[in-house]
């Protein structure tokens, strides 16, 4: 089977496709010749989601599923949520987003926080969402150099290090993303 994964970031497509059986094969966007920024225009995680498997589907003809992760941190009522990406601004720079989310906790006592993925699948007509949760809290320094994203200051719930010191395979097991994945994977193999 072959499904569209709405996104080329490189990073997310081999963290999926590692967490796929080999009878499933992802094509990126740049795969069926989509390089148009997919809009994003939604104000939440599930509706970013929804809009970019929509866009694949109806303009290229493609099954397909898409993602939005946002991090949630309570003092801050949700925020950066749907706008996780750009929190610091367009540029989507990792490490702008993480010091203007670590300046804004300075003196906050509560640092909860957790990461919300949803995927939209649309397979054969009928649209399906997963979504996955990591809960945990934010650090007060970046430590670790793996991932990406806020992964160096999200140390998730029952562990001492960050989502950037863990190795891949317990991140995909905890994390989010791999949660909202398993989820998507056992459906796939429940409807062959």
């Amino acid at each position: 089977m072959e499904l569209v994964f709405a996104s080329n970031n490189k990073n997310k497509i081999a963290e999926i496709q590692s967490m796929l059986p080999e009878s499933i094969k992802i094509l990126s966007l740049e795969d069926i010749n989509c390089f148009e920024d997919i809009p994003e225009t939604a104000d939440t995680i599930e509706g970013n989601a929804i809009l970019k498997a929509n866009y694949v589907t109806q303009k290229f003809g493609y099954n397909c599923f898409a993602d939005d992760t946002g991090l949630e941190v309570e003092v801050l009522n949700g925020e950066p949520g749907v706008y996780s990406a750009r929190y610091a601004g367009e540029q989507k720079n990792a490490d702008d987003n993480m010091n203007k989310l670590l300046d804004a906790l300075k003196d906050k006592e509560n640092r909860k926080a957790q990461f919300k993925t949803v995927i939209t699948l649309n397979l054969d007509d009928k649209q399906y969402l997963f979504t996955g949760i990591a809960k945990g809290e934010i650090t007060l320094t970046k430590t670790g150099t793996n991932g990406f994203g806020y992964d160096p200051i999200f140390k998730p719930e029952n562990f001492e290090k960050t989502f950037a010191e863990l190795p891949l395979e317990t991140k995909n097991t905890i994390g989010h993303r791999g949660k909202a994945v398993h989820q998507l994977i056992d459906f796939l193999n429940n409807t062959k």
